[in-house]
């Protein structure tokens, strides 16, 4: 590819419409979240993305080992 070919399709991309990913409104809540279940939601949160990772850190050195 050529840069003038990757300008076009980045100026294409720029001029076509796209359709928003999130309903973002400045309005309040409709349903309000308890303190429960934000703790909930956010514990979960972190265990799935932390969780992962903190065990590929544990067993780092398990995984440089060559058998």
């Amino acid at each position: 590819m050529t840069l003038p070919t990757v300008s076009r399709l980045l100026r294409g991309a720029l001029r076509t419409q796209v359709l928003p990913v999130a309903n973002l409104t400045s309005k309040p809540a409709k349903h309000s979240i308890s303190a429960g279940e934000q703790a909930i939601a956010m514990t979960v949160l972190f265990v799935t993305i932390l969780g992962p990772s903190g065990w590929v850190l544990a067993h780092l050195e398990d995984y440089k080992k060559k058998q």
